[in-house]
């Protein structure tokens, strides 16, 4: 088994707002705690956590995610299939004032792993006639996207692939003073936030050769189009669409900033503060589109699966969403329509696919193996101040999770 070794940080596909004053702080590193797992789904043979610690790949799992705890990290968990067999572990604490064990089927903020849902929304409307994937943007919501400085028109599917030009708006948001703790308590309205973003310098026309810049803006047009679409919100269209039919049934787009439910909690280690600062409650409309999904590690794994088992998209919709490009962030790492790729973690294999989120105070990573055969969801409870060494040791997972020796 082959690992990489670049380090997790650079796996995030980041949703939120990266202070560039902030430091990977290290935390004081608290005792891993093995959590049972839940029982498993009809079909599943579940390891709980204890029994995992035996041998094998379930003990693989347990030793990496108690290494990222150890590392700084407040809790981790963690679910991973492969084939029939379901592994559900979680280490260290969901709630640092309380002290409640981290378990594997925590409510967490996943981040820019929303991406995949509203792309999957949008595409259903591609497969219904109501939009085409080359629409320009202007066709559904004129007057609000200008054109590039060549006059090509923004297009659907530049927005899904990153393609367009158009400015990130959380770049802008990043800037001044503690600008987390301003967002934790903001509100915007989706205009509000497309309007941030373009009265910033377009980064290049809509659709130039070679070029490409991830921008959550583009999925705050995205999810603007799926309402004006169908007259439904975006929350509502999700449910509808993707929650219900799959029984999701700890994954919401909510409305308020509360978590609620069994969940972790969210921290960052803030400079000139001497304990981590609790991000669970955020406004729900700073990341509105591309960042806003809440979930848990079972969830993500059932929609991915169901996904790729052409139960969402049909065929010739799914090949266009996993029709991956090359990314300005290297080139072990490429971009569809709302879903990544990534280089092989394993000797001899495939790339893995799926997405990463990061939020303040959740980082996610849910990918699957090229065959579809393995599959992961990783959420742990701090982002932009995790560790070094605690995003190395989440690469550690991934090897015992996707790797088939």
């Amino acid at each position: 088994m082959r690992r990489r070794t670049v380090s997790a940080s650079a796996l995030l596909a980041v949703a939120a707002l990266v202070p560039a004053a902030v430091p990977a702080a290290a935390a004081p590193a608290l005792v891993p705690a093995a959590v049972p797992a839940a029982a498993a789904p009809a079909g599943g043979h579940a390891t709980d956590a204890a029994a995992a610690r035996g041998s094998g790949k379930g003990a693989a799992l347990q030793k990496a995610l108690d290494g990222i705890v150890a590392e700084g990290v407040p809790g981790a968990i963690a679910e991973v299939r492969e084939g029939d067999r379901v592994w559900r572990v979680g280490s260290g604490v969901a709630d640092l004032r309380g002290g409640r064990q981290a378990e594997a089927g925590d409510r967490f903020r996943a981040g820019s792993v929303t991406k995949t849902f509203v792309a999957t929304v949008v595409l259903q409307l591609v497969d219904e006639g109501r939009i085409g994937l080359d629409d320009p943007i202007g066709r559904h919501m004129p007057g609000l996207v200008p054109d590039g400085d060549d006059g090509t028109p923004v297009t659907v599917r530049q927005l899904l692939h990153h393609t367009s030009g158009i400015p990130n708006y959380t770049d802008v948001l990043r800037r001044g003073h503690d600008p987390i703790r301003r967002l934790q308590h903001s509100h915007y309205t989706a205009r509000e936030l497309v309007g941030i973003a373009l009265k910033e310098p377009r980064l290049f026309n809509p659709g130039q050769p070679g070029k490409w810049a991830y921008s959550n803006t583009n999925y705050v047009l995205l999810a603007m189009l799926i309402e004006k679409t169908t007259g439904r919100t975006l929350d509502r269209e999700i449910d509808r669409r993707i929650v219900r039919p799959l029984h999701l049934t700890g994954t919401t787009a909510p409305t308020t900033s509360h978590l609620s439910g069994h969940h972790l909690h969210g921290y960052e280690r803030l400079p000139g503060e001497n304990a981590p600062a609790d991000f669970t409650d955020f406004s729900p409309t700073a990341f509105w589109g591309p960042g806003n999904i809440v979930s848990t590690t079972a969830d993500l794994n059932r929609f991915y699966r169901a996904l790729s088992g052409g139960k969402l998209l049909p065929s010739h919709l799914w090949e266009e969403m996993r029709t991956f490009r090359s990314t300005d962030r290297g080139s072990d790492r490429m971009y569809g329509l709302g879903l990544e790729s990534r280089a092989a973690y394993c000797l001899g294999e495939k790339p893995i696919w799926g997405h990463t989120g990061s939020v303040p105070g959740y980082s996610t990573f849910s990918f699957t193996s090229a065959d579809g055969r393995r599959q992961i969801t990783l959420a742990v409870n701090t982002s932009l101040t995790m560790p070094e060494k605690a995003n190395d040791a989440a690469l550690k997972v991934f090897g015992a999770a996707l790797c088939a020796k």
